[in-house]
């Protein structure tokens, strides 16, 4: 599995929420704090992101909101005040949030992604505010565009049975479609460690240690696995990525290990062994200087 593989898979986007939103006349509405995709269906909306953009998307646009930014949606003539959007999310809800009064201008599907946090930060934290993906006014989109858009218009005239699964399916797609974009779009020389996923030294580099956080990963390993020596190996790994080698193995061991505390039942010592720590006495110290918590309380404080 390649680099960006392994970190979308750490994300773990299970059982997203969606609603559906009509908007009436001059509606408006707002989040913040939420992993959320928003799909412009009918219509045409303005997103704001305060002090940071302001755009109108159409029909067939996708607006991907990755580390919960404060944005609003809104009819193009709205004035600013906004409705919140975060109580409506309840599962998924097949009747529609009506914004507003008189005739329906747009349609919009709103998807909470439920994601694992910790694991997610790294990738949401080196994301834009906001990634907007539009479909074009002559189709000119990308052909994953057409086809998923093609399913929720089919999806949003006619409840059938298996629309959730369908629409956690789509969402996956958008997503990794999104940071795929994303990065491939990365100048070389930007100061994002998504660079390294890839770069064609680095990228085994890290598909490796995703894929073996245990073993016991030495620099002269790994700069073997890039076809480097082991000075230049450091050098490119801590430039590109921003952190020594050995640095970012750890912290990606106790962001494994924060899940498993949480969700499977293993002794400290069991889960100390499984991110590749000799003894839980330096597991719960490597912990505690990474969460200022012992791994037992932060257990039980996820537990209640």
């Amino acid at each position: 599995m390649d680099a960006l593989s392994h970190i979308l898979e750490d994300i773990h986007l299970r059982g997203a929420e969606y609603l559906y939103v009509s908007g009436h006349d001059r509606w408006c509405f707002g989040l913040t704090e939420q992993t959320i995709f928003h799909v412009v269906l009918t219509g045409s909306v303005r997103l704001v992101l305060p002090n940071v953009e302001e755009r109108i998307l159409e029909a067939g646009d996708i607006a991907f909101i990755p580390a919960g930014a404060e944005h609003r949606f809104l009819h193009p003539e709205a004035v600013w005040k906004s409705h919140s959007l975060l109580p409506e999310f309840n599962g998924h809800r097949n009747d529609p949030v009506h914004l507003g009064e008189g005739l329906s201008n747009s349609l919009i599907l709103s998807v909470r992604c439920l994601l694992d946090v910790e694991m997610a930060r790294p990738l949401l934290s080196s994301l834009p505010p906001s990634i907007v993906i539009q479909q074009g006014l002559d189709g000119s989109g990308p052909v994953w565009l057409r086809l998923g858009l093609d399913f929720l218009a089919l999806e949003s005239e006619l409840y059938r049975p298996g629309r959730d699964t369908l629409i956690n399916r789509l969402i996956s797609m958008f997503l990794i479609e999104c940071v795929r974009d994303y990065v491939e779009q990365l100048p070389k020389n930007a100061n994002n460690w998504l660079n390294a996923v890839r770069d064609p030294y680095l990228s085994p580099v890290l598909s490796a240690i995703h894929a073996k956080p245990a073993y016991g990963w030495t620099v002269v390993e790994l700069a073997g696995i890039a076809c480097l020596s082991r000075s230049a190996f450091a050098e490119r790994f801590s430039q590109i990525v921003g952190q020594p080698p050995l640095a970012y193995l750890t912290q990606y061991r106790l962001r494994l290990a924060t899940r498993l505390l949480i969700q499977q039942d293993l002794s400290i010592s069991r889960v100390s062994e499984k991110v590749g720590y000799a003894s839980e006495t330096a597991f719960s110290q490597a912990f505690r200087r990474q969460y200022d918590v012992s791994p037992s309380q932060y257990k039980k404080e996820r537990a209640v």
